[in-house]
């Protein structure tokens, strides 16, 4: 079952933060019940990937700016079919920072963190809908980069940089921006 490898880090996950595990169990949920929750148009929706990515000398975080979602978040995105979550997260944040060889700092069992978010409808400017609201079923990695080579920006964002922790502070009130810091601070130095 392309699924089970899934199911079994959100089990690990839930016994190893079990303050977490009612949002492991709704993961588990969509999965269970849906052979298609790695693709995009599974509703109510869909597992997505992204990373929480350390500069190499591990001060700073790695922010994007989302075009259409117009906040500061982590690199990250659709598995367009791909059970891999893991890889789907290398791939997006690679993607979308320019960044090559991240690698997963430590165990990639469990994830680092999982959160479930709304994603609200697009309409065209005519009003017409673009996109249905949904919710991206997100498992999160933490990953390092080799270098401190500058990001660069892609399509779908409007700005990506290295940022401090203070910095992402700053530039963000998403619990769930905050929560990857506040984790990450082991991870941290200086």
């Amino acid at each position: 079952m392309h699924r089970q490898p899934l199911l079994t880090m959100l089990d690990v996950y839930a016994r190893a933060t079990p303050e977490e595990a009612p949002v492991a169990a709704r993961i588990r949920r969509l999965v269970e019940s849906h052979s298609d929750c790695f693709d995009r148009d599974c509703r109510p929706g869909h597992v997505t990937g992204s990373a929480w990515v350390l500069s190499a000398d591990r001060r700073r975080c790695l922010l994007l700016h989302h075009r259409k979602l117009d906040r500061w978040v982590q690199p990250g995105g659709h598995a367009d079919g791909d059970p891999d979550v893991l890889g789907v997260a290398i791939k997006e944040a690679t993607e979308e920072s320019g960044l090559e060889g991240l690698t997963p700092l430590g165990s990639a069992s469990p994830p680092f963190d999982l959160d479930v978010h709304l994603i609200p409808a697009r309409h065209a400017a005519t009003g017409e809908l673009i996109e249905d609201a949904h919710e991206h079923h997100d498992v999160r990695f933490l990953l390092v980069a080799p270098t401190d080579a500058p990001p660069v920006v892609c399509a779908e964002s409007n700005d990506v940089r290295w940022c401090t922790p203070g910095e992402v502070a700053s530039l963000t009130q998403e619990e769930s921006v905050l929560r990857l810091l506040r984790k990450s601070s082991p991870y941290l130095t200086g």
